[in-house]
């Protein structure tokens, strides 16, 4: 039969030859036509006009000049649409790129790119993905072959990526496939080959977007500057806003940018989003949701099983649970193939995503009505009715049947072929006879048209080379021994049940006749790329928050308290009391005192104990992720701790093991005025928001020093300053700025610009914002603050401080804090002055004083750190304890919740097996708003299940890769700790660092 092919070609282009424009009308008849998910037409006809369906039913009749195709009984599904693709864009950058000069890193302020565009180059808004859009057959033939019909097409590159196209997969020109040439924008946290140094951390990013979306609204209301960035930017808006998350916390971080600005993201996420899904739905965000599903882990080698984290274990095992976690809990999610290796891979794993809970009507939504709907298309695509695009796959049998065949796929009403409609799948376990080696079973696995076989000889399994071309067929193996390779021409004699036939021709030459006969369905368990993981469960663990190491299953609650009979360190002007109770409930200490009673409330025996307020970390930089300096420019009080905090580091749960209940999380020391920091309760295994202390006075970090001016790092540039005389010029030239721009504020200047950096500055002048500043030198010290006194501000504490003895008097007068190094001294320069009297000496001089740590593993001992000041001074115990519970309090404001043990404060207690200043004291239980966080013999019990988990889950894993799963090599991910001077941006897999 003569079929016409549609011709597409564009009107306005020119025809070199005889124009032939024949009409494309087709009648698919006798078919399934499955019109969305839940609702299918039997014996129904679908009828195509040109690009278009042109009518759908069960009694609808073929009018004249359609050419009419019978399918007897095979089925029509709507093609499918991939909602976030990099389709047709060549040359995406995804990585930072950074100029060197002799290995070094290069400094770069102001984009280099020609034009007035704004002037950082991750914010390219005016990019347009339609102007780069080509037609890639290779890959359009490979998406078609899977079920794809129709692609948003995504320059992944930058912050502001600018906007996509929508495209079908057709072939031809870009101008006859675009279905709509502005159909999103883009946003991620990566700055992609930006050469502009600014952001170098995540920090960094969020606060560029922000004051980005700040500057937009500037833009639209000013007259006075051209700027094409911006002007995109706003134009943008009203398109759907798409976001690239590469890991769940990200959708959290998203979500806080689109409450601030009013928008509606939709996230493509990183696949782990069943780790905080109840955080997850609460956003109320649609999902794209990648089939990327981790390789199991090839743990034979110990060594090499050392490398694997137990978070990495758990998300192998539990990934390909996502998609139907996200359906159970009503998160809205479309499906992508974006980020698999191999496109072969996409039918694997969603089959092992419906095998384990994802419906098959939720899967077909996700692949067609709601990525349409995503992309404001439901009127052309995703569903098979009147007036759509002919976008269509026709298959063998349902759509998610093991050994189902995609024959065809119709794009804009042109087939292209999948798989010859070739007749009864052959998939199947067959029993054949091989002369000289016995009887043998033949393994075939038809995926989607490409045939697997295994031979299968005894105990011995051998990969085969099998295709077949209508009833034709053809296979080689080369079976384990001496025997060489077989061969085989062959045919389907009968279909029900199969029988082949044909020649097998031996490795000595030999020909003899060949039977091979069906006996029974084919098992996963011989083939498939995933069949390890698809032939076991894949959530025998439990989820655990966080998601690593000694998270727990449900998180701990706050449970009535009463620790008996304890020495009790009050901090209060009571001092210490003997043989004492305390009593926690509801979050608070209820009371203090001897011989007190709670009726249900759980006791402690205190005997022989001690109890003591929480420790408290005046200077930390555990549990944040992807960077801790913004050091690329001199000032950037834009940037916040508090939009990059990582609570599943494993170091919340070590540092409550020393008695820690809070951290206050910094900013490094790259550049004068640093970022605003972040006070934390370690409520281990409570999301970012669930950690922040709440209620508090925000700080902010400067920096004076070596660090600073970049003396002691490997960089080149002209970044400013870079000499101590360039510190001081900074301040003033900031709190100038911020000076000018208030009063333009106060005067409501209708053309002032917002400025996030100097709302931050105008915020420490009006004490909303506190300066904490990094810093050794005692000149250096003298001069900030004769500088604060002359621009009207003043500095909170001073930490580091080594030389804080010689400046004591001074602070003291001012009311300016402390917080040192216990003995730390001679590790550079600027400490070769620093002496362990240091806390003693400030002390005495009446400067509030504490000790912090600027280490994730000395926080674990600040107990010990403390106790050095009695060591080295003689400062009395009680005093001594106070420099890292009640004075970092006072330090940080907190004081009237936190800091001593007293009716109505936070319920923040330690319990110690000794005196808490002891080399041997141990932290017991720790308590963080009267939730029990840490036990030392709960923490023993968790010990061995995490052993017992790991073991399990090795386990799996080399069953997984006996049973000829694909397997990759663990690289050790240690978890990355982060110190004041550490520079640039930590990958994402940070987030899931343990142990």
């Amino acid at each position: 039969m003569f079929i016409p092919v549609l011709l597409m070609a564009q009107e306005t282009y020119p025809v070199n030859g005889s124009h032939d424009k024949r009409p494309a009308l087709f009648a698919f008849t006798n078919a399934n036509i499955v019109v969305r998910a839940g609702e299918v037409i039997r014996n129904g006809t679908l009828l195509v006009n040109e690009q278009r369906i042109a009518a759908v039913g069960r009694t609808q009749s073929v009018p004249k000049g359609y050419v009419v195709i019978d399918l007897q009984g095979k089925f029509i599904y709507p093609a499918f649409i991939d909602a976030f693709s990099e389709y047709g864009q060549p040359g995406n950058g995804r990585t930072t790129s950074q100029q060197t000069s002799g290995g070094r890193r290069a400094q770069i302020f102001e984009s280099t790119k020609t034009g007035p565009y704004g002037w950082n180059e991750a914010i390219r808004p005016e990019v347009a993905a339609k102007e780069h859009f080509t037609v890639d057959e290779r890959q359009g033939e490979e998406l078609r072959k899977i079920g794809f019909g129709a692609v948003q097409s995504v320059i992944r590159d930058g912050i502001a990526r600018g906007s996509s196209v929508v495209a079908t997969l057709a072939d031809g020109r870009a101008n006859e496939v675009i279905v709509m040439p502005e159909a999103g924008a883009h946003y991620s946290f990566s700055k992609g080959s930006a050469q502009t140094s600014y952001p170098s951390s995540l920090m960094g990013t969020i606060a560029l977007l922000r004051q980005t979306y700040y500057d937009s609204q500037w833009y639209q209301k000013q007259k006075d500057e051209y700027n094409i960035s911006l002007d995109a930017f706003g134009k943008l808006q009203s398109l759907p806003q798409f976001f690239e998350a590469s890991d769940v916390l990200d959708i959290l971080r998203i979500d806080r940018i689109a409450k601030e600005f009013g928008k509606s993201y939709i996230i493509k996420t990183g696949g782990n989003e069943y780790q905080r899904l109840a955080d997850v739905k609460a956003t109320n965000a649609s999902l794209i949701v990648p089939l990327t599903f981790p390789k199991a882990y090839d743990v034979e080698d110990p060594a090499d099983a050392r490398n694997v984290t137990l978070a990495q274990l758990k998300h192998w095992e539990m990934a390909p649970a996502n998609p139907a976690m996200l359906e159970k809990a009503g998160v809205r999610f479309a499906i992508s193939p974006i980020g698999l290796d191999n496109l072969r891979d996409f039918w694997t794993n969603l089959r092992l995503a419906i095998d384990n809970g994802l419906s098959e009507d939720y899967a077909l939504q996700s692949l067609t009505e709601i990525p349409a709907g995503m992309l404001g298309l439901s009127d052309k695509l995703g569903t098979l009715e009147k007036g759509k695009l002919a976008n269509f796959i026709i298959t063998s049998d349902t759509l998610f049947k093991e050994g189902t065949i995609i024959h065809e796929n119709w794009v804009q009403g042109k087939k292209f072929v999948v798989s010859q409609r070739q007749g009864k799948s052959i998939s199947g376990e067959y029993a054949t006879q091989l002369p000289g080696m016995g009887m043998a079973k033949l393994f075939v696995h038809d995926r989607q048209g490409k045939l697997d076989a295994h031979l299968a000889i005894g105990s011995d399994t051998t990969k085969a080379t099998i295709s077949r071309t209508g009833d034709l067929l053809s296979f080689s193996a080369n079976p384990k021994g001496p025997q060489g390779s077989i061969r085989v021409s062959g045919y389907i004699a009968a279909e029900d049940p199969v029988v082949l036939k044909g020649e097998l021709v031996l490795p000595d030459g030999a020909s003899h006749a060949w039977t091979a006969t069906y006996v029974a369905a084919y098992s996963a368990k011989i083939t498939d790329r995933r069949k390890a993981e698809r032939n076991m469960p894949a959530v025998d663990g439990k989820l655990v928050y966080p998601f690593v190491a000694f998270g727990n299953e449900e998180l701990p609650k706050a449970v009535p308290t009463l620790i008996k009979n304890a020495t009790v360190w009050t901090n209060t002007e009571e001092g210490i009391l003997e043989n004492a109770d305390v009593l926690l409930a509801d979050g608070k200490i209820k009371a203090v005192g001897q011989n007190l009673s709670s009726a249900g409330a759980t006791v402690i025996d205190g005997t022989g104990k001690h109890v003591t307020p929480g420790i408290i970390d005046e200077h930390s930089h555990i549990a944040i992720t992807r960077g801790v300096n913004e050091g690329s420019h001199s000032v950037t009080a834009e940037v916040r701790i508090g939009d990059v905090i990582n609570s599943e580091d494993i170091n919340i749960y070590r540092q409550l093991a020393g008695g820690v209940t809070a951290s206050h999380l910094l900013h490094g020391s790259a550049n004068t005025i640093g970022g605003q920091s972040q006070l934390i309760k370690l409520r281990w295994g409570q999301n970012p928001e669930g950690l922040k202390f709440g209620n508090n006075d925000v700080f902010i970090k400067c920096a004076l020093g070596e660090n600073v001016k970049q003396s002691n790092w490997n960089i080149v540039g002209t970044r400013f300053p870079q000499t101590r005389m360039g510190v001081e010029q900074v301040f003033y030239d900031a709190f100038t700025r911020a000076k000018e721009y208030k009063a333009r504020r106060a005067a409501n200047d209708p053309s002032l610009r917002r400025d996030l950096t100097l709302d931050a500055l105008v915020d420490i002048l009006d004490k909303k914002l506190f300066i904490t500043c990094h810093s050794y030198v005692q000149s250096e010290i003298n001069m900030l603050m004769h500088v604060g006194d002359s621009m009207g501000f003043t500095v909170n504490t001073f930490t580091h401080i080594l030389e804080g003895y010689k400046v004591a008097d001074e602070m003291a007068r001012r009311r300016i804090a402390g917080a040192s190094f216990a003995d730390w001294w001679a590790y550079k320069m600027e400490v070769q002055e620093a002496i362990p009297y240091n806390a003693y000496l400030m002390h005495k001089r009446n400067v509030l004083t504490a000790i912090n740590s600027d280490d994730a593993e000395m926080a674990r001992r600040l107990n010990q750190e403390a106790a050095k000041a009695v060591k080295y001074g003689g400062v009395s115990e009680e005093d001594a304890l106070k420099m890292v519970t009640l004075n970092p309090a006072r330090i940080l404001h907190v004081d009237d919740r936190v800091g001593s043990i007293a009716s109505g404060k936070d319920a923040d207690v330690v319990v110690w097996s000794d005196k808490p200043l002891s080399i041997y004291a141990k932290a017991e239980k720790t308590f963080v708003d009267g939730v029990k966080y840490w036990d030392i013999e709960e923490n023993a019990a968790k010990q061995e299940a995490v052993e017992a988990e790991r073991a399990r889950l090795i386990r799996k894993s080399l069953e997984a890769k006996r049973g000829g799963g694909v397997t990759q090599r663990p690289v050790a991910q240690p978890n990355r700790e982060y110190h004041c001077d550490t520079i640039g941006e930590i990958a994402e897999l940070d987030e899931h660092a343990d142990y």
